[in-house]
């Protein structure tokens, strides 16, 4: 098992899906970890959910797309707990079209989430890691980060964004002690997919089809993409940086 002991985490998006995985095995790992998301009701409820287990959680009601926010909560953070030790980036939107389907307001709204917020974030915490020489940036990019996916411009532009950012980043403060890492899952069964699947015409259809895009023929569970983070931001993983590590049950091999 990967042990976090000692260890300050934050999570963003953390109040389902994903990032509610991510928090989880990262605060069953030893680390205290920050759960931040703009739905305070549900993540102060996944919270106490979590240090009801046992878990040391705490809950940060933010919206990434605020550049003031993500500085306030660094510097909250940072007073709380005097150091951050792993950020994983995983708040992000999405939108289905081509770019004839796509208006610029609609990239503007996954841009200011998935690819400014991260950048914001980032920003605002990597100064302390520099200082520290020791801090893990985790990206959650996606598949669509790696290869095109029809009808996804929007979300593809910003997540093959992410990957490139990630990549520079873990370049330019390799010899500053930081390691940079973006994760890049294929189709994941979390609530908001199986809302979306729900309001199919055939769901049984749609989820069966969404489910044979990987060579596995399912979906991953957002727990098998928290144990990747968790690797990744383990001490186990000290020679890894800049990469980006595809979780997609052979989607882009097909």
């Amino acid at each position: 098992m990967f042990d976090l002991q000692g260890k300050t985490a934050l999570v963003t998006g953390a109040a389902s899906g994903i990032g509610e995985a991510v928090a989880e095995t990262l605060a069953h790992a030893g680390a205290f970890v920050y759960l931040a998301d703009i739905d305070e009701n549900v993540g102060n409820a996944v919270a106490e959910r979590l240090e009801q287990a046992g878990m040391s959680v705490g809950f940060v009601q933010l919206d990434v797309a605020d550049e003031a926010a993500c500085r306030d909560t660094a510097d909250a953070v940072l007073e709380q707990r005097g150091r951050l030790d792993i950020l994983v980036n995983n708040a992000g939107i999405g939108h289905v079209g081509t770019i004839l389907e796509t208006d610029a307001d609609d990239l503007d709204r996954l841009y200011s989430v998935n690819v400014r917020g991260m950048f914001s974030l980032t920003k605002a915490f990597l100064p302390g890691m520099i200082e520290r020489k020791r801090g893990v940036v985790v990206n959650m990019a996606s598949i669509g980060g790696v290869v095109a996916i029809a009808d996804r411009l929007a979300y593809c532009t910003t997540k093959f964004a992410v990957v490139g950012f990630t990549k520079c980043l873990a370049l330019d403060h390799a010899k500053d002690g930081i390691r940079a890492v973006a994760v890049c899952p294929g189709r994941v069964e979390t609530p908001f997919v199986k809302k979306r699947i729900a309001e199919y015409p055939d769901p049984a259809k749609a989820y069966e089809e969404m489910s044979a895009t990987q060579a596995l023929g399912r979906m991953a569970t957002p727990q098998e993409v928290a144990a990747s983070v968790l690797y990744l931001a383990s001490d186990e993983a000290s020679f890894v940086t800049g990469t980006a590590f595809e979780i997609d049950g052979g989607f882009s091999g097909i």
